[in-house]
């Protein structure tokens, strides 16, 4: 099996295994979307990208208290610089901040794009 296939498999697995703050994040971005279109769990080379919009280049990360945690913060940089060398910008939301305020923070991620795509 090509890599690409892989990639794509995982992404496909990752889209049935999203934790509470993305499945919450998620469904608050589809009602708020407003024609901004979303892929959850894009795969972009080895990584997947928890929400992209293609229009605006921008993928999304809901991030958990393990990404503050040992080298996680390096790996990040080091994926998010893969992720950057496609043209790719990445915006990283705390978890705890998705499960406060969803809707608040999927308009966020809506603003976002649309400042991206010059809305």
């Amino acid at each position: 099996m090509r890599q690409r296939d892989n990639d794509y498999a995982k992404a496909r697995r990752l889209r049935r295994k999203m934790t509470l703050p993305e499945v919450l994040l998620w469904r608050e971005v589809r009602r708020r979307a407003g024609g901004v279109k979303f892929r959850r769990q894009h795969a972009v080379e080895k990584y997947v990208i928890d929400f992209y919009c293609a229009e605006a280049k921008l993928g999304i990360e809901v991030d958990g208290i393990v990404h503050n945690m040992g080298d996680q913060p390096q790996h990040d940089e080091k994926r998010d610089a893969v992720i950057a060398g496609h043209g790719i910008g990445i915006l990283r939301i705390p978890a705890k901040d998705v499960l406060l305020s969803p809707i608040e923070m999927a308009e966020a991620v809506v603003a976002a794009c649309r400042d991206r795509m010059g809305c």
